[in-house]
C-alpha cells in the first residue's frame, strides 16, 4: 500500500467494502488520468462501496482517521476537480459499482438512480418506458450522474430543459459526518426549510457525496428536427436563435454556434465525417427542435425564408436518425478534435447572451495581442451564452516546442480569456465546475461575500476538512 494511507486503515475499509470494492493506486493508474493530459493525479487507495451505507461507513472511518476523500465519478472532469495532486495520503472513492436504476415512475415523471449510473445508460433506461433524461453532452457514454449533479453541468440542451440542477428533483447523500441525507421525494413543491439538494449539486464533492438522485424525465417528443447551417457570424447566428424563437416557441431544444476552423478540424481527424454544404462558411449553426407531429414542415418553412431573406447562405435538415447523428458527431468529436490538434488552452466560460458577439471578437484580439500566430477555435452553446475558445500554437509548430519556446503562454492565454469574461460581466467557469484548475481565479474574481460564504458552509459542514480538499476553495 502507498506510504499515504496505512496498512491498518486499508485494511479496516476492506473489512467494509469487501476485496472487490478496494484497490491500490499502483493499480489503478486510470483514476488518476487528466482527460486532457495536463495533470497526474496522487492517492493511497482507491475504494469503490457497493451501497450507501457502506460508503457511510467508509466517511466515518476515514473522518475519525483524518483520512480525505476524492469523490469519483466517470472521470471526465476537466478542471482537476476529481484529482489529487500534491498529495498520496488520500482514498479515491469511486461510485461506479453504485450503478443501479433503482425506480421509474412515469405518473410522477421521475426515474431514482445512482450516482455511478452512466448518463448514456440512464438515458437507454428512460427510453424502454417512452421517456427522455434530457441531459445531453459529448461525454454521455462515460460521465456518470453523481458527477454531472457535483458539477450541476450543463450540455446541448439547457436552453430548454435546463442544467443538472434543474433536472433533478431529490438526493440522496453521505455527508462528512457519516450522517446519511434521503430525500428522494418527488415532490414539486416542498418548503420545508433549507433545500439542502439545491446546497449539494455543484459543490464539487466538497459537503457531501451524491449517492442517488431522483431525475425528472419527460416523455418523447413525436418529432426531432435537426439543422445544420452556415451563418457570417455570432450576431447572425443569435439573430437566427431569436428568430426561431419567435415563430417555433420554446421548440429549440439546443443551438450550438462551430467555427469553420473547428468544423475543419473535426473533418481532418475523423475521415467519416464530412462537411455537409457545398460551399465553407466562417461560421455555422447546429439547431435541434423537438415537439408535435408537423414540427418538421414548420422548421423547413423557416428556414427558407431565411435563405431566400439572405441571412443565412445555405442549411441542411437531417432525413435520418443516422443523418441527425453524423451533424451531432461534427459537435461531439470537437474536444476530441482539439485535444488531437494540440490545444494548450481549453475555455469554459460564459457571458450574456446579448455580448456573444463582443466575447468572441474581443477574445479573438486579446489572444492575437499575446501571439499573432495563435489558433483559436471558438463554439459552444450559443444560447445560454457558454462559449469555449479553444487555442491553439501558430500552424506547423507542436504544442511541447511551442510551450517550450514561450514560458508563460498558457496562464497567459487563460487569464486573457478570463479578462474579457469578466469585462462582459460573465463568469469564469459555466458547466465545468472549479475544481483544482480555478480555485485561484475564483479567489481573484468572486464577490468577497461569496466567498466567505461558501467558506463558512464549508467548515460549518466539514471541519475536518475531508471531503475533496483542495478543490473548489482550496
Amino acid at each position: 500500500m502507498s506510504k499515504g494511507v496505512s496498512a491498518e486503515a486499508a485494511g479496516r475499509i476492506e473489512a467494509i467494502v469487501g476485496a472487490k470494492g478496494i484497490r491500490p493506486a499502483a493499480e489503478a493508474q486510470r483514476y488518476m488520468e487528466d482527460p486532457r493530459d495536463r495533470f497526474t493525479g496522487k492517492a493511497g487507495l482507491v475504494v469503490m462501496p457497493d451501497t450507501t451505507e457502506d460508503l457511510a461507513e467508509v466517511v466515518r472511518l476515514c473522518g475519525a482517521e483524518g483520512i480525505a476523500l476524492i469523490p469519483y465519478g466517470g472521470g471526465t472532469g476537466v478542471v482537476a476537480g476529481q484529482l489529487s495532486l500534491d498529495r498520496d495520503d488520500v482514498v479515491i472513492l469511486s461510485l461506479e459499482r453504485m450503478n443501479r436504476i433503482r425506480e421509474i415512475r412515469a405518473d410522477d415523471g421521475v426515474m431514482v438512480v445512482e450516482a455511478g449510473c452512466v448518463l448514456e445508460n440512464v438515458h437507454a433506461a428512460a427510453a424502454e418506458h417512452g421517456l427522455q433524461f434530457p441531459l445531453g453532452m459529448a461525454s454521455k457514454g462515460s460521465c456518470t450522474i453523481g458527477g454531472n449533479l457535483a458539477t450541476n453541468a450543463g450540455g446541448i440542451q439547457v436552453l430548454r430543459h435546463g442544467n443538472a440542477r434543474d433536472l433533478c428533483l431529490g438526493i440522496e447523500a453521505v455527508l462528512p459526518s457519516g450522517e446519511i441525507l434521503r430525500e428522494l421525494s418527488p415532490l414539486r413543491k416542498n418548503n420545508t426549510g433549507f433545500d439542502l439538494r439545491h446546497l449539494l449539486i455543484g459543490s464539487e464533492g466538497t459537503l457531501g457525496i451524491i449517492t442517488a438522485a431522483t431525475l425528472i424525465v419527460k416523455p418523447i417528443e413525436p418529432e426531432v428536427v435537426t439543422v445544420f447551417a452556415a451563418v457570417p457570424g455570432p450576431a447572425e447566428a443569435l439573430a437566427l436563435y431569436q428568430g426561431m424563437r419567435r415563430q417555433l416557441g420554446e421548440a429549440v431544444s439546443g443551438i450550438e454556434l462551430m467555427s469553420g476552423f473547428g468544423v475543419g478540424l473535426v473533418t481532418g481527424h475523423f475521415a467519416n465525417l464530412r462537411n455537409p454544404l457545398a460551399e465553407p462558411s466562417e461560421w455555422y449553426v447546429l439547431t435541434e427542435l423537438a415537439g408535435h407531429a408537423g414540427l418538421q414542415d414548420n422548421v423547413e418553412g423557416f428556414f427558407g425564408e431565411e435563405i431566400e431573406a439572405g441571412r443565412i447562405a445555405d442549411a441542411v435538415l437531417a432525413s435520418s436518425e443516422a443523418q441527425r447523428q453524423a451533424l451531432w458527431d461534427l459537435r461531439e468529436h470537437t474536444p476530441e478534435a482539439n485535444r488531437l490538434t494540440g490545444a494548450i488552452c481549453s475555455s469554459d466560460t460564459s457571458v450574456p447572451i446579448a455580448s456573444v458577439e463582443r466575447f468572441v471578437s474581443e477574445t479573438h484580439a486579446a489572444l492575437a495581442k499575446l501571439h499573432p500566430g495563435l489558433r483559436v477555435n471558438s463554439y459552444g452553446h450559443i444560447g445560454d451564452g457558454n462559449i469555449h475558445h479553444n487555442v491553439f500554437p501558430p500552424e506547423g509548430v507542436t504544442k511541447p516546442d511551442f510551450v517550450g519556446a514561450t514560458p508563460g503562454i498558457i496562464e497567459a492565454v487563460r487569464m486573457a480569456i478570463n479578462e474579457v469574461t469578466v469585462a462582459c460581466d460573465g463568469a469564469i467557469s459555466a458547466e465545468h465546475g472549479i475544481g483544482r484548475l480555478k480555485v485561484n481565479d475564483l479567489a481573484r474574481y468572486a464577490q468577497p461575500a461569496k466567498l466567505n460564504t461558501i467558506r463558512a458552509i464549508k467548515a460549518a459542514m466539514d471541519p475536518k476538512n475531508i471531503l475533496n480538499p483542495g478543490a473548489l476553495i482550496g
